[in-house]
């Protein structure tokens, strides 16, 4: 990865950080309210690789997005995938007690409170979704999209399949069916939402080669995930490593082996160059995206 996309890389998040606190709710003069409203910081504050904003503006300069706009684009994906953490970290889900280094939100503050700021979070997306600002029908689009993403046929229903898989072996056809949803399809939404911010609305080959690519990183995303949870530690990670083996939860390495996993992380690492080839040298941004994702240690 080069010197420049790395001060790229600093500069969105920086920006993504700023734009964050400003769209999560700060006052109140109710007991509740502002323990979830320091909550809801606390889950997505100062900390993230940021993975699926840097998805959103490297995708929406290819088509000429205005920052104003991709800004909340980006915070609103960032604040689903923030409150997916908080809901998966919970004991009725994986029972994680780190994340990010720090304690998890329901150590933090509560049960309760962790659900509900899962919950708050969601629903704070989507409002930032809905002023936009730019065009109605678009942000109305962006809308579905997101949520077909986040429910029962994306993210949710990834996770149930995850859940229900706990102690039985899964084919490599149901593992990657079930990571596509769980993990891939809000890196996939990520993608989308940049293309459709720019002021040209991509071709249909144009959105063939990004979901062709967002395929290929999203399911290189877990794989590396499930590699790290063998291979890292928990100093490094910043949550728990080795719990998927104790957990007996299916895996690429649980059903592949190490090797095998890395040389499919490989095989996806090129698909997802290949698909952006008609982009020509406007996809390096991408294309280096790729590579943070397939060369991340954490």
């Amino acid at each position: 990865m080069s010197n420049r996309f790395n001060l790229w890389v600093s500069a969105i998040q920086s920006d993504i950080e700023n734009a964050l606190a400003t769209y999560l709710p700060t006052t109140s003069d109710r007991r509740g309210q502002i323990e979830l409203n320091e909550a809801m910081r606390y889950a997505v504050l100062g900390g993230g690789k940021r993975i699926r904003p840097l998805l959103v503006f490297a995708t929406g300069y290819l088509f000429n997005a205005p920052k104003e706009v991709l800004l909340p684009v980006a915070c609103a994906v960032e604040m689903i995938h923030a409150y997916s953490l908080v809901h998966d970290d919970m004991p009725c889900m994986d029972n994680d007690t780190l994340r990010r280094g720090k304690p998890t939100t329901h150590i933090q503050f509560g049960e309760a409170m962790a659900l509900l700021t899962g919950d708050a979070l969601q629903a704070q997306a989507f409002a930032i979704l809905a002023k936009t600002g730019d065009d109605p029908t678009l942000s109305v689009e962006r809308i579905g999209i997101l949520a077909v993403a986040v429910g029962a046929s994306g993210m949710c229903g990834g996770q149930a399949i995850d859940l229900t898989s706990i102690g039985f072996p899964l084919s490599y056809k149901e593992l990657e069916q079930m990571d596509q949803l769980k993990t891939g399809a809000l890196i996939k939404a990520s993608v989308v939402l940049g293309a459709l911010s720019g002021q040209k609305r991509p071709s249909p080959k144009a959105f063939d080669a990004l979901s062709a690519y967002a395929h290929s990183i999203g399911l290189a995303f877990q794989i590396i995930d499930d590699i790290l949870d063998v291979t890292g530690d928990t100093d490094g990670l910043g949550k728990t490593a080795g719990k998927d083996i104790r957990d007996d939860k299916p895996t690429y390495v649980s059903l592949l082996g190490l090797q095998e996993s890395r040389k499919l992380t490989e095989k996806l690492h090129k698909q997802a160059y290949d698909a952006l080839e008609q982009f020509g040298s406007d996809a390096e941004l991408l294309r280096e995206i790729a590579d943070l994702i397939i060369y991340r240690k954490k």
